[in-house]
């Protein structure tokens, strides 16, 4: 199938080739003042029930089109409309791999980000510095056990926030900071710590949505010819 174009609508849904099949799509415009970027939103686990359409997804993406960044969320393989069967990361990152050659072929100019969430953030990780993304943001990355070999992935190149909270029943956050600490970043990454907050993130989600813009305000694209025009 030939890939579509970028969309132009304020919501899109769109099938994408993907390695394994399609892939299920939302494309999300920013809000003005639109910014040169395009971040993608990876979403939780599968097999435990996540989807393009998790609460902690879908309050990310809208943090970012607040900020002026458009959004892509996607299906990994099995998923939702998406073809094929979970891959324990592995395919799930060449779906990744795929969506992010599609937004840089229909968005050239456009500076990448990764974002996600769980074992969504797992799989940026996995990809950031292949992909060598503008800014990566990891909400409540899963560090310890689960089968995530987070000992063999490269902290990115770029901005990195991370995002975790302090009362996550799933993943554990001492081990998130131990990791943190491990890779001996300078500088490290910006992490937020979110008192009584849970894994994914109840009666918090504003305060995530506040964590987010805080977080990436510093390292905003400028805003796009148009917007700085109108």
């Amino acid at each position: 199938m030939n890939p579509p174009a970028f969309p132009t609508d304020a919501t899109a849904t769109l099938t994408l080739p993907g390695p394994a099949g399609v892939l299920e799509t939302i494309v999300e415009a920013a809000e003005a003042p639109e910014r040169d970027a395009v971040a993608i939103v990876c979403h939780p686990l599968p097999t435990d029930g996540g989807t393009m359409h998790n609460k902690v997804v879908t309050m990310a993406a809208r943090a970012l089109r607040e900020s002026g960044i458009a959004t892509v969320r996607f299906n990994f393989r099995g998923t939702g409309a998406s073809e094929g069967s979970f891959d324990q990361g592995r395919g799930e990152a060449d779906d990744l791999r795929a969506v992010a050659a599609w937004v840089r072929e229909q968005r050239p100019g456009a500076r990448l980000w990764l974002a996600g969430f769980s074992f969504g953030s797992y799989v940026t990780l996995k990809c950031a510095n292949e992909l060598h993304p503008g800014m990566v943001i990891s909400i409540a990355p899963p560090a310890a056990g689960r089968n995530w070999d987070f000992s063999t992935l490269t902290p990115p190149q770029c901005p990195w926030l991370v995002i975790q909270g302090e009362e996550d029943e799933i993943v554990d956050p001492q081990a998130v900071y131990a990791w943190i600490d491990s890779l001996k970043l300078d500088p490290p990454p910006e992490l937020v710590k979110m008192p009584e907050t849970s894994h994914f993130f109840h009666r918090r989600l504003m305060d995530l949505r506040g964590a987010i813009k805080n977080g990436i305000r510093p390292h905003l694209p400028p805003e796009t010819e148009g917007a700085a025009s109108a």
